[in-house]
């Protein structure tokens, strides 16, 4: 048994004792031990006080601790454990760069997860029900993050370990101009797509109208966006044509403003016509869902007396709308033809004028006349010759 301790003692591999090497393997199993079950038990307390508050900042912080790599914390009990041998200055430097990469990979993936659940948040709150594809701004944003994130951890790790990121990042620079030249135009969709994100002209679920179609956005990509037709087909445009013309968002409209014409016959009375615009606020005051804004008797057309209304629908709805201006044009017959009134079509009146008056009215000579004239003329075609 001695003789056992006295080897075990003086017996050495690569230089070291094994008296060290088992000191440093059980420093690395209990290291790795501890940590396990300390995040186990943090975890567990942290969730369940998140259950108990309505706040999402504690939520957060266990997820992201959730996500603690179980390899990089083998690799920091493994650190542990190598710190306890006795190596030269050239291995503890090593160390010391293994221990900056574990600690800069753990905070990358910690951060990567918080960008997760802080973007899925973010769709959660402006998606509307029913929609599951992601908007532009939460993909641009994740892979805008998550892109400066880890080239700030990997920049930061090839300058511990020893490399020189001057020409590195240099030469990324002039490797972006070249990309950026070559990709412009899908560039310019992409950030087309920033715009959408940033300004939100609309968002995904809106009802949207552009050029000569209408419909609902169904997903804002970083170069296309699709709109789903009131026809049923989807339409598929890009960011960049789509910000060069006029959108209109029906969604975001809180009022509709409504102006229509009608106009009635010329038989109609100075005492009918002026009557007609108040006729034409009661109806309107009569529904709730309208507000009276003007009724006017405009001016004089060409076959009518022309009258203009404007009111105010209180809900956005088109069919609301629609439902509105029918019954008000129903009511509307039915009190014009109470009144003796009638709506007037386009008509033409032709006067015929007697040949006499015509001669007079216009200066011309009448066919009666031309037809003395020409006698005339005739009877004295001979005298004529007889003087020439």
């Amino acid at each position: 048994m001695n003789d056992f301790l006295d080897w075990f003692q003086t017996a050495t591999i690569f230089s070291l004792s094994l008296v060290s090497l088992s000191l440093a393997i059980a420093a690395t199993l209990i290291s790795y031990l501890l940590m396990h079950l300390t995040l186990h038990f943090s975890v567990g307390r942290m969730r369940k006080m998140a259950a108990h508050t309505t706040n999402r900042v504690d939520d957060t912080v266990v997820e992201v601790h959730s996500s603690t790599n179980r390899w990089l914390m083998l690799l920091a009990a493994l650190l542990i454990g190598v710190g306890m041998l006795d190596l030269n200055d050239r291995w503890n430097a090593r160390v010391g760069q293994l221990w900056f990469v574990a600690v800069a990979l753990q905070l990358g993936l910690w951060l990567t997860r918080a960008i997760s659940i802080g973007l899925r948040r973010y769709q959660d709150r402006h998606t509307p029900a029913g929609m599951t594809q992601a908007g532009a701004s939460a993909t641009l944003m994740s892979w805008a993050l998550r892109t400066v994130l880890w080239a700030v951890v990997l920049l930061a790790v090839l300058s511990n370990v020893g490399v020189n990121i001057t020409a590195f990042v240099a030469s990324l620079g002039v490797g972006g101009i070249a990309v950026a030249l070559a990709v412009q135009n899908i560039l310019g969709d992409l950030f087309a797509s920033l715009s959408i994100a940033v300004d939100k002209p609309f968002e995904v679920g809106d009802f949207i109208g552009i050029d000569s179609f209408v419909g609902t956005v169904q997903f804002i990509g970083l170069k296309t966006t699709r709109i789903r037709s009131l026809n049923g087909e989807q339409i598929i445009i890009s960011n960049t044509d789509l910000l060069k013309q006029v959108v209109k968002n029906y969604k975001r409209m809180e009022e509709r403003r409504i102006v229509f014409k009608f106009g009635v016959t010329y038989n109609t009375s100075p005492e009918q016509a002026e009557a007609i615009p108040g006729i034409v606020r009661r109806l309107v005051e009569s529904n709730d869902t309208l507000r009276f804004d003007r009724a006017h008797f405009q001016g004089f057309g060409d076959s009518s007396l022309d009258y203009e209304v404007v009111y105010i629908v209180k809900e956005p709805g088109y069919n609301t709308y629609m439902d509105a201006q029918q019954t008000l044009n129903l009511q509307l017959m039915r009190e014009l033809a109470a009144l003796g009134v009638d709506f007037a079509f386009p008509t033409r009146t032709v006067y015929m004028v007697p040949a006499t008056d015509a001669s007079a009215l216009t200066g011309m000579p009448t066919s009666a006349d031309a037809k003395a004239d020409a006698n005339s003329g005739a009877s004295r075609s001979p005298l004529r010759r007889a003087l020439n």
